[in-house]
């Protein structure tokens, strides 16, 4: 009978990005309201209106997500739209 293994080095080395930028409450809740939107993506202009913060802190928060892969981005004129990276989410909760 083989042993339940736990978290190996590896894997544990690349989830912990993703773990450490979901750690701040903020970016919890900027991930979330990106991923309730309608289409499953928002620019910064659709998820500031439930923060008391300016959109440039908004904005290095999304930027935190996407250094760390929570979310992707495209540029449309003059907004960048996130969307969440459901791969890498799937892949640090499993």
């Amino acid at each position: 009978m083989t042993e339940p293994q736990g978290l190996g080095a590896d894997r544990a080395l690349s989830a912990a990005p993703a773990l450490k930028a979901l750690g701040d409450p903020v970016r919890l809740r900027l991930l979330s309201e990106v991923a309730a939107r309608p289409g499953g993506e928002a620019c910064v202009c659709d998820v500031s209106s439930p923060f008391d913060l300016s959109q440039p802190t908004i904005s290095h928060h999304l930027k935190v997500l996407r250094d760390a892969g929570l979310v992707t981005s495209e540029r449309r004129g003059t907004w960048v739209y996130y969307r969440v990276n459901t791969a890498v989410l799937q892949q640090v909760s499993g």
